[in-house]
């Protein structure tokens, strides 16, 4: 018994010299994730990239700049938000506290060793850094981890919704939900209604949709599921009933 206990304070031992270094050496590889302005700075030399990458191309002039700028979060509409967070599986995201301290190292430390996904609005926290280290060019899950941890020690969780929405890439030449949203509806994001937010978060994670909403492929298909995102809204009490019902009586908005 006294052996056993002794190689348990070992290892325990061992853990807490090892886990700090791996950490350490890990986050040395990585690129400067010091403040808002090293990802903002990061993202914009990246995205302005691929947006001339497509114009450089093209023969009619795109009305859309390709200047990247500073994720607002109160740009974004928030019956869009709404349904992100909804089908993240967070829908009380911004009703819980921004987690921290050991329930937060633990959440990475599980999701790196043994793929467990505790529960919790942390989770959500936890895939929207990822997402946004994955923007930036960070790949394997350690590296992702330690990154999502370091973005998480200075981005609140307004900031990590927005830049992760500024960032997603849903085509050559197309990121963000703004750039989306003005190749799928020929519209600024603040101009959308909701019907045609609920068809956007379809080509959102975990969806996907976003080709066939561009070129209206299976119409029936995205109304059926454009209209169940409505009523599960309305039913989590995220938007009012009578709006999400004026919303679901109105057509795809390929078809009209």
């Amino acid at each position: 018994m006294k052996s056993l206990l002794w190689i348990i304070l070992f290892l325990l031992g061992l853990a807490g010299v090892f886990i700090p270094l791996t950490y350490l050496y890990t986050a040395s590889k990585l690129p400067p994730l010091d403040s808002e302005f090293d990802v903002e700075k990061q993202l914009k030399h990246s995205i302005e990239g691929e947006r001339m990458s497509l114009r450089a191309g093209q023969y009619q002039k795109n009305p859309r700049p390709i200047t990247f700028t500073r994720p607002d979060f109160s740009r974004l509409p928030k019956d869009l938000v709404a349904l992100y967070i909804r089908h993240m599986g967070c829908p009380r995201y911004f009703q819980t506290p921004r987690e921290h301290g050991p329930a937060w190292a633990w959440r990475l430390f599980a999701g790196v060793t043994v793929g467990a996904k505790p529960q919790g609005d942390g989770a959500c926290e936890r895939i929207l850094a990822m997402r946004i280290a994955h923007a930036l060019g960070i790949y394997d899950n350690l590296r992702q981890s330690v990154a999502a941890h370091r973005l998480h020690s200075f981005m609140q969780k307004d900031q990590l919704i927005a830049y992760d929405l500024s960032a997603i890439y849903f085509e050559r030449g197309i990121v963000g939900v703004e750039d989306a949203a003005h190749t799928l509806f020929g519209r600024e994001l603040s101009e959308l209604q909701l019907s045609e937010l609920a068809e956007l978060q379809l080509a959102l994670p975990p969806f996907g949709y976003y080709e066939d909403l561009k070129v209206c492929r299976n119409p029936t298909v995205i109304r059926q599921n454009r209209d169940m995102l409505l009523e599960d809204l309305a039913g989590w009490k995220l938007v009012g009933e009578d709006r999400a019902r004026n919303a679901i009586a109105q057509p795809v908005f390929c078809t009209r």
